[in-house]
């Protein structure tokens, strides 16, 4: 089930490949962890999920060290290249190859850490404020 879509799609797929083996989904792992979180989050009073709130929008919304990695690093480069094009292209030397092909793995393994986890801090924050909303409404009924 290989497919170039998004993880959304992906999830789609094995949701009506499931379907038709357990339509209650239950023993599904991603949704699982979904239940696990929700379980937690619920156990916890809402002063302290509040709070939880504003760290994890911390945590969504800050820079992060990902990308100031990836947008330093280039700067780096930059005030060395001198000596690092001396020590790279030194007498037929492929030594080059080699560290462009760890510098661009080393940048979109960090890029897709990066945004993976961004994707799990918006998952907290609907998680926390649907939990939030819920208490709320009982609390005004």
């Amino acid at each position: 089930m290989f497919s170039f879509r998004g993880d959304v799609h992906k999830m789609y797929l094995r949701l009506r490949k499931e379907s038709k083996k357990d339509p209650s989904f239950q023993h599904m792992k991603e949704l699982a962890e979904i239940d696990e979180i929700q379980t937690l989050y619920r156990s916890i009073d809402s002063g302290t999920l509040r709070k939880i709130f504003y760290r994890v929008v911390k945590e969504k919304n800050g820079s992060g060290t990902i990308p100031i990695f990836v947008s330093t690093i280039p700067w780096l480069f930059l005030l060395f290249s001198k000596q690092l094009q001396q020590f790279l292209f030194n007498e037929g030397s492929v030594l080059w190859i080699v560290f462009i092909f760890i510098y661009i793995f080393v940048i979109v393994i960090s890029v897709i850490l990066h945004f993976h986890e961004k994707s799990w801090a918006s998952v907290h924050i609907e998680i926390i404020q649907d939990i939030l909303r819920e208490r709320k409404d009982k609390e005004s009924e």
